[in-house]
């Protein structure tokens, strides 16, 4: 409960910055690019070479995967029929698309399920929500913003990218069955810890709270289906269709159901992809996600 109440007084922190005149108030891109170069690959290197196979647990692997795509299709085809800008379908995508699996997905299934619920939930979070992403997510990043995107500037991206050739560092680790040392595992894990304090403030700093903004439709839209529906989907798909009930799939409808993740915001922000909106999407999500998370928690004590 301590880890949900500090991430609110983060948040908080962030917003009080924006008022003090003599603090910089473009700080949050420094603080992005830390959190995106330094604390993502962190906590790449510390999970990852401990994760060990088994084929159920694509259960949860396919909770980022499947709602990713969906949110893909889904928002691609409502701008092209409203007429909406490559921007705000890019914004939709990437922060109605990902959840927030990790610092908030781990404290709250670690409430609900004990350590064996944390075990799964890292796998939503590892294989699944970070390996999007890494990958898909910047792709998506980079064709909806006005940079460049011939196929091979993408792909050098994509492969550039801090977060991505750590965990590519960490698999080879995975597969050799090796470890870092405990000097290097103590270092990524505090590294790594840095994330969740520095992306709220980074989010605080970006949070206006603008009556009139013409982005309220679009939050509400990307909450719906960040919130309700990519859980249901999941929910039809896993425990209707293929008539499975577990723990395992307990912990997978929790995941999708979080609020959007943080640093999906920062991704989109850091592309110029509806920066307002995107820091929106996490400054409301995360308090109204705690509400929805009820129900979805309600609902599966019934299944």
């Amino acid at each position: 409960m301590i880890n949900i109440i500090l991430i609110f007084v983060y948040l908080l922190v962030g917003v009080a910055l924006q008022r003090i005149k003599w603090f910089p108030s473009d700080s949050y891109k420094l603080i992005n690019k830390f959190v995106v170069y330094f604390c993502l690959p962190a906590l790449a290197l510390y999970y990852i070479p401990k994760v060990r196979w088994d084929n159920e647990l694509l259960y949860l692997i396919g909770v980022t995967w499947i709602g990713f795509a969906i949110a893909f299709f889904l928002f691609r085809f409502l701008g092209k029929k409203y007429g909406w800008s490559k921007k705000l379908v890019g914004c939709l995508i990437i922060t109605a698309g990902l959840g927030n699996t990790s610092f908030l997905g781990y404290p709250i299934v670690n409430a609900l399920y004990g350590s064996e619920g944390l075990k799964m939930a890292i796998l939503v979070d590892q294989p699944g929500t970070f390996v999007v992403l890494s990958t898909i997510a910047v792709v998506v990043a980079t064709l909806y913003s006005k940079e460049a995107t011939s196929g091979a500037k993408i792909a050098q991206k994509v492969l550039l990218f801090p977060p991505f050739i750590c965990f590519l560092v960490a698999c080879m680790a995975n597969i050799l069955d090796l470890d870092f040392h405990d000097y290097l595992q103590l270092a990524f894990q505090k590294l790594g810890s840095l994330l969740t304090p520095l992306a709220m403030i980074s989010v605080g700093l970006q949070l206006h709270f603008d009556s009139r903004s013409k982005h309220w439709k679009f939050l509400w839209i990307g909450l719906a289906y960040k919130l309700l529906i990519t859980p249901a989907i999941i929910f039809l798909f896993y425990v209707i269709i293929l008539k499975q009930n577990s723990l395992m799939i307990q912990v997978a409808i929790i995941e999708a159901a979080m609020a959007p993740m943080i640093m999906a915001s920062i991704l989109a922000t850091s592309h110029g992809l509806k920066p307002r909106l995107s820091s929106m999407m996490i400054g409301f999500g995360i308090p109204i996600s705690f509400i929805t998370l009820a129900f979805w928690y309600f609902v599966l004590q019934y299944i």
